[in-house]
């Protein structure tokens, strides 16, 4: 006789009262095994809405004023939190700028003089009394540097001020001087007090100084180079050196400081109804910080490169034999051919076109610093078109991805247009990552 089939619920099971089931323990299992499959899966979820950018270019090319603009468009908010941060390193800033005239105007002045029209144009009547009293302020600069880097220093060259980050934590926003009680205040905090003190005791020497015909004269012969940013805050100083004082957004952009290693800002950006969480890594760009770069490579979803073609007439600070447009394209060289790179979205960023524009209109030619461009006309179109081609040409030759490659000539002071070309960015490459993961 052949047996029929044993119904499902005729099987037998393990009881709860069997000594080999313990129902509270079965429970807990299964509620562990969900957990653990709701947690993969709002990783998952995570992962796909993480849109990681990387920043990547030289020393001063506008990487980090990039991260600003950024921050303004997509986390007001967080700009605002920070700006009284911003006060010491403005003032480091200008007091920079008066020492690098000073130390000009004492260079000057060993000068051998050719003619007796040259005496009088190279006149430095009542620059004496000025420099005496400025020369206090002049060297705060390493104590300054120092306190706002949290005591770290680079060898090789006089101090300057290296964020990294939480460096806002190293002054207090809200303390402005005279102090209170000294005793429990930090160092820091004095020595940015006493710097914002100077200044504001000082501000119109500083206003004499810059005003000085010798420190036009300087400026005009290209003797006195002051950063970028320099005269913007020197023209500024009588706004900036007030008590009071609270950096405005233009400051902000102004500022130049360096950054050391890789820095992540995150901001949240909301594409079609969904909130993408839009990690952005400004990183140094010295030639000895380069190889810290590597380990974000892998997993990246953007580069954006910062070249700024503005510096055809500079060198590298790192090697004065570098021509700073030569090292521009070298990197974006190494950028483009690098393998753990080939999936990344690329965008090409021709940067400080204002500057470019005023040292052509000054007459500076480009033939003098870059002799492959030859006799072509020493007009903005023409020569920010001959960079612009160098760079296409790279990637078309050296692009393991073969990836399409956005261009957009830029000046990160302007806000409206930087911020234009952000959300244009911005857009492409959260499409092109939405594309990659699946969800369109």
């Amino acid at each position: 006789m052949v047996n029929a089939p044993m119904r499902r619920e005729d099987i037998p099971i393990l009881q709860p009262e069997s000594d080999f089931f313990d129902a509270e323990a079965h429970n807990i299992s299964n509620s562990i095994d969900e957990e653990l499959r709701k947690e993969s899966q709002r990783r998952k979820d995570a992962t796909r809405r993480e849109v990681k950018v990387m920043l990547l270019g030289q020393a001063e090319s506008g990487k980090s004023t990039l991260q600003k603009q950024f921050q303004l468009y997509y986390a007001s908010h967080s700009l605002e939190h920070e700006r009284p941060s911003w006060k010491p390193i403005v003032h480091f800033n200008i007091i920079k700028a008066v020492r690098m005239i000073l130390d000009e105007l004492d260079y000057d002045l060993s000068r051998p003089v050719i003619t007796s029209s040259e005496q009088s144009d190279a006149s430095q009547d009542g620059v004496g009394p000025l420099r005496a009293r400025l020369l206090q302020l002049a060297a705060m600069e390493d104590a300054l540097a120092a306190e706002l880097s949290g005591g770290l220093s680079i060898g090789g060259g006089r101090a300057g001020v290296f964020v990294r980050t939480g460096w806002q934590s190293l002054v207090t926003t809200s303390r402005s001087w005279p102090l209170g009680n000294v005793q429990s205040t930090t160092k820091a905090q004095i020595v940015t007090t006493m710097a914002a003190k100077s200044l504001y005791n000082l501000r119109y020497d500083i206003v004499e100084i810059w005003e000085h015909p010798a420190v036009k004269r300087l400026i005009a012969l290209r003797h006195l180079k002051l950063e970028e940013s320099g005269s913007y805050f020197l023209d500024n100083i009588v706004r900036i050196a007030e008590p009071d004082y609270v950096p405005i957004t233009d400051d902000i952009l102004n500022v130049r400081v360096q950054t050391l290693g890789v820095i992540e800002h995150s901001f949240p950006i909301n594409m079609g109804g969904t909130v993408y969480d839009w990690k952005l890594y400004d990183v140094g760009g010295a030639r000895g910080q380069r190889h810290a770069w590597m380990p974000y490579f892998e997993d990246a979803t953007a580069i954006i490169f910062l070249a700024p073609i503005s510096a055809f007439d500079q060198y590298l600070e790192e090697d004065g034999r570098t021509n700073r447009i030569d090292d521009s394209l070298k990197l974006f060289t190494a950028i483009v051919s690098n393998k753990l790179l080939k999936n990344a979205h690329l965008v090409l960023l021709l940067n400080k076109t204002d500057l470019l524009r005023k040292k052509l209109e000054a007459g500076t030619r480009v033939q003098k610093y870059i002799v492959s461009y030859g006799e072509r006309p020493n007009r903005f179109d023409d020569v920010s078109e001959y960079f612009r081609a160098h760079f296409l040409q790279v990637h078309k030759r050296k692009d393991v991805g073969q990836r399409h490659l956005f261009v957009h000539f830029t000046s990160m002071l302007d806000i409206v247009a930087t911020q234009k070309i952000i959300v244009a960015v911005g857009e492409a490459i959260i499409r092109q990552h939405i594309s990659r993961i699946g969800l369109l």
